[in-house]
């Protein structure tokens, strides 16, 4: 006996992908609906070897469906999610809207898998953001040996964070680089991204973060330890789909980083690609499609007492966005609802 399952915004980028993943791992489906605006309705979209037919969110029945992955944005979200929950529908949330709700459950399967059971204070889980996703799975075995102090983390991140709009925009400004009269003048950036670098995610705040910045850090605090402290720059780059991140931590104890590399290669979720030879590491191009996090470049920092770098990439549709919440599906099939 399998789930009733439902995506909603099933004709984006991340319902997408929602999709192929739960066909790619047989997630134990007995019945699916896609959802979206109206304006898709009968839109098709794949599942698999199937062929689904978009169905307009606003006039869905909720009741008698087990779990909704959404992917709607926090706007949709705001009016959807808490109708699906009063009719026994367990959300789980691609947007930011309920992340910083104490009362609702933050998870990375591989890093806080106890926390699936607070689903029943509001029949809401949320999905972090990408950017923190992949690096809380990074942090968390190290904390577990060594505790973490502190954490340095600049971000370079692909324009598939952004949608399809943002993957467009970079897509266009190059082919206007080269061809006379096709030139793209910023829309969803603040300036060109092509052959560009952007350091701005998400709108500033007071005191000069911007609210991806400031998502990691309040994130990771949820997710791993309030008392870790964070501070990120992020910043938009010319990549389409794949986040990168150079991180560094400062532990409370010494951890060598041999030992590191051991712990990382056992960790869950994790793959070590590092050898200090010329392109032994991983870079986005060569993550995309992949479920892992990678982590490159791990080594000593001298400057501060217990320190450490590492490079870490990971499709962010992917352990971002569509892997990680098919993983909570799959968590709160096998512990709680406990059908499939």
């Amino acid at each position: 006996m399998g789930y009733k399952v439902v995506v909603a915004g099933a004709t984006g980028n991340v319902g997408r992908e929602m999709l192929n993943i739960l066909a790619e791992r047989q997630f134990p489906v007995d019945e699916i609906a896609v959802l979206a605006s109206r304006r898709s309705q009968g839109t098709e979209v794949s599942f698999g070897d199937k062929t689904l037919k978009i169905k307009d969110i606003e006039q869905f029945d909720w009741t008698g469906w087990d779990m909704a992955l959404f992917a709607i944005g926090s706007d949709a979200t705001k009016i959807h999610a808490p109708k699906a929950a009063a009719a026994g529908c367990v959300v789980i949330d691609n947007s930011s809207l309920y992340r910083y709700d104490p009362q609702i459950p933050l998870i990375v399967p591989e890093v806080n898998p106890e926390a699936i059971h607070d689903y029943k204070n509001k029949m809401i889980i949320a999905n972090p953001n990408c950017s923190t996703a992949q690096m809380v799975v990074a942090l968390k075995p190290l904390h577990d040996r060594a505790r973490i102090k502190r954490v340095v983390v600049s971000t370079y991140q692909s324009v598939s964070g952004a949608g399809k709009d943002g993957m467009d925009e970079l897509w266009d400004q190059t082919k206007g680089m080269y061809v006379p009269g096709q030139e793209k003048a910023p829309n969803k950036f603040q300036k060109q991204i092509a052959f560009n670098v952007i350091p701005q995610i998400d709108v500033f705040m007071e005191d000069g973060t911007t609210k991806e910045e400031w998502k990691m850090v309040v994130e990771t605090k949820k997710i791993i330890d309030p008392s870790i402290k964070v501070t990120a720059t992020c910043v938009r780059v010319p990549v389409f789909v794949g986040h990168s991140e150079s991180i560094n931590i400062e532990f409370e104890d010494f951890l060598d980083e041999d030992e590191a590399r051991d712990i990382l290669r056992e960790a869950p979720g994790i793959l070590v690609i590092d050898k200090r030879e010329p392109g032994g590491y991983m870079t986005p191009i060569e993550c995309v499609g992949d479920y892992a996090t990678f982590i490159s470049r791990i080594r000593q920092d001298g400057t501060v007492e217990n320190g450490l770098n590492l490079w870490c990439v990971s499709d962010n549709l992917r352990k971002g966005a569509a892997l990680n919440a098919v993983q909570i599906a799959e968590l709160l099939g096998n512990r709680c609802l406990k059908k499939g």
